[in-house]
């Protein structure tokens, strides 16, 4: 009889936190999409392609801006040999791509929790992003006031406006296309 009171408590205690873990996951997706985009994971064969025609060099520093779970900045660091940062607004993403980093042991990465527009991007030779189209209007003169000289901008999903001529590759691939921009 007692045995069957502890599992019955037990299980409710399971369920409560289950719950309330979903809540907030649930809630930082919303809080995510209010700020500008959802959070939308990249398959990891389509990111491994458009990385590497990206040319990624080793040394390079690679910012990912809206980097949700971390998985395209740890590609980049794990097969490149980059020095990398992923930024999101959503700090239940970042700590899940810090835990998603350490489990996978992948090092010389940064997980910060910021919004983009307050990044600088001045000294970074490689951004990416993936963002909703109305965004990426917005921080586009930030792409132009900050990028060095040569620097590349890699938009999965979205094209550039402001950055057509800057354009010098461009990948149509499933589901999303990928746009290629040097500063």
């Amino acid at each position: 009889m007692l045995i069957g009171y502890i599992l019955y408590y037990l299980v409710l205690v399971f369920e409560l936190v289950f719950s309330v873990g979903m809540a907030i996951y649930l809630g930082s997706l919303l809080f995510s999409s209010f700020k500008g985009s959802p959070y939308v994971p990249t398959k990891n064969k389509e990111s491994e392609f458009f990385l590497k025609e990206a040319q990624l060099k080793k040394g390079q520093t690679f910012y990912d801006l809206g980097c949700g779970d971390g998985r395209i900045v740890r590609t980049a660091v794990k097969e490149y040999k980059v020095k990398g940062t992923g930024f999101d607004i959503n700090p239940v993403l970042i700590h899940y791509a810090r835990l998603l980093t350490k489990f996978k042991k992948v090092n010389n990465i940064t997980f910060v929790t910021k919004n983009i527009f307050d990044v600088d991007l001045r000294k970074i030779d490689v951004v990416y992003i993936f963002l909703m189209p109305k965004l990426i209007e917005k921080l586009c003169p930030k792409f132009k006031k900050e990028m060095k000289k040569n620097s590349i901008l890699i938009s999965h999903g979205f094209e550039v406006e402001g950055l057509k001529k800057k354009l010098y590759k461009k990948i149509d691939h499933k589901p999303f296309p990928t746009y290629f921009y040097k500063m």
